[in-house]
């Protein structure tokens, strides 16, 4: 099967680059905007028709979710308009959305089919790509996330890191909830969603399981990384004043992923424990 990966650059992407390396049945193309404008749907049918695309994986997103305030315009043309030129090829697609998606004042883990209501514009863009993508492909499996990190890219683990070490005194946020999830586990979970015997489309949510709130990932963060000379103190989210109102309750049920698919989801710490070993390598 010839595999088109967008958005290789990336955390998840890179993380895609690293396991498709014990998958060699597949060939697998590896691009990023600089060598495939997901938003230009004549470079893209170019694309898939030159190489015989069969599946495309979409890691390609505008994540910055203030800058998607101010310039909704063009987060909207990454995370919703390019999802009807993808859709749009006559292959399937595999595509990460996000937790945003919802409100974040839920007080359960929320499901796939539970309402969405999308209070930012990244989490409304998001959603828009994930409307759009099955509006033109009804085999796309689209895969819902949350506090992404890796070893590659910036993210908050490594952000946590400078900062203990460059800082006496830390505040952090206590009262947002959600699940910290290692990109390595999502982008395994990608390749069971491609190496099952039966496709499955539809939406399922995916990330590592447990929860913790910001200040507790930090605590922890800390710990493994041997800093003791930061205190970290619990803050409230008003103290922080977020330029972009944050969800409160980012936890997503798992249940229909691991039935479908017959697997187990490594726990946020053990993800977090691997993410910390290949940064000290």
């Amino acid at each position: 099967m010839n595999i088109l990966i967008t958005g290789s650059n990336g955390q998840l992407g890179n993380e895609v680059r690293v396991l498709s390396a014990q998958h060699s049945k597949h060939r697998y193309f590896f691009t990023d905007v600089a060598e495939l404008d997901i938003t230009d749907n004549q470079a893209v049918s170019a694309f898939v028709a030159e190489n015989a695309i069969d599946l495309i994986v979409n890691c390609a997103a505008y994540t910055n979710v203030d800058k998607a305030e101010e310039d909704e315009a063009t987060a909207m043309k990454i995370n919703a308009e390019a999802l009807s030129v993808l859709g749009g090829q006559g292959v399937r697609v595999i595509h990460v959305s996000t937790d945003y998606v919802f409100s974040g004042d839920e007080h359960v883990p929320c499901r796939e089919s539970d309402p969405v209501a999308p209070r930012t514009a990244y989490g409304r863009t998001k959603y828009e790509g994930e409307k759009r993508l099955l509006a033109v492909c009804q085999d796309a499996v689209i895969l819902r996330t949350a506090w992404l990190y890796s070893s590659f890219g910036n993210n908050f683990v490594k952000t946590m890191i400078r900062l203990g070490h460059e800082k006496e005194t830390l505040g952090v946020v206590f009262d947002q909830i959600g699940t910290p999830t290692y990109a390595a586990d999502l982008a395994q979970a990608i390749f069971t969603v491609i190496e099952s015997p039966v496709w499955h489309p539809g939406i399922y949510h995916f990330t590592n399981e447990g929860v913790c709130s910001w200040y507790d990932f930090t605590i922890t963060i800390h710990e493994l990384a041997g800093i003791k000379t930061c205190k970290v103190s619990p803050i409230l989210s008003e103290e922080y004043q977020y330029r972009t109102p944050r969800p409160h309750y980012s936890v997503l049920d798992k249940s229909k992923f691991k039935k479908t698919f017959g697997v187990e989801i490594p726990y946020w710490l053990d993800g977090l424990k691997r993410c910390m070993k290949e940064l000290e390598q």
